[in-house]
């Protein structure tokens, strides 16, 4: 006879959607999940972005290196050097709008910790000028969510594109430990200034 064990079948179920209290694996202690390179390269066939971008959340380079291979000149930085050559290590929160007005200009790209989401957004649109993109690769969930709901109804993404297909996070970057993903992903792209309404399209 099968016993029930709720907390059991309570993993079970929530463990494949990969929300954060119910994962197989433990979470990365600075949530740090490595983004599919096609999931970049998806997004650069259909959206444009100036030459100068910033990745502000790089890890181990795996979208800096798209972004150079599509001519892009990348600022690449991280709480924490994992290893990728020109990493800068910096507090993303720590940079200020004139700290970027010192150096250059750039859109930001990136796949910021998913803890974090909310944060990263915010910060990203008070330190840009107005018509500076803003793409942050996160859970269709995303949508979800009081907090959220008030971010986009003041700051309401220019576009968002949900991808069809399943692409992989991968913890830690090790992508050779996970072939397949239960999650649904999405490009969420900002332009600071914009005040229309979000389309949202479909891609991969």
């Amino acid at each position: 006879m099968k016993v029930y064990n709720k907390k059991t079948e309570c993993h079970s179920v929530f463990a494949p959607l990969g929300a954060s209290n119910h994962s197989t694996y433990e979470r990365e202690k600075n949530d740090f999940y490595a983004t599919d390179p096609k999931a970049l390269e998806l997004l650069l066939e259909i959206e444009g972005f100036s030459h100068f971008v910033w990745e502000c959340a790089c890890g181990k380079g795996h979208l800096s290196e798209v972004l150079k291979k599509y001519g892009h000149d990348v600022k690449s930085s991280d709480l924490i050097d994992r290893g990728y050559v020109g990493t800068i290590v910096q507090d993303f929160f720590s940079i200020t709008k004139e700290d970027v007005q010192k150096d250059c200009a750039r859109d930001i790209i990136t796949n910021p910790p998913y803890s974090r989401g909310i944060d990263f957004v915010k910060h990203s649109l008070d330190i840009s000028e107005d018509g500076t993109k803003i793409a942050m690769f996160l859970k269709v969930q995303f949508l979800e969510g009081q907090a959220r709901r008030k971010l986009f109804e003041e700051h309401p993404p220019k576009i968002i594109y949900v991808s069809s297909g399943r692409l992989l996070c991968a913890r830690n970057g090790d992508f050779q430990d996970f072939k397949s993903s239960a999650i649904a992903y999405a490009w969420y792209i900002w332009e600071k200034g914009y005040t229309g309404d979000t389309v949202i399209k479909w891609f991969n």
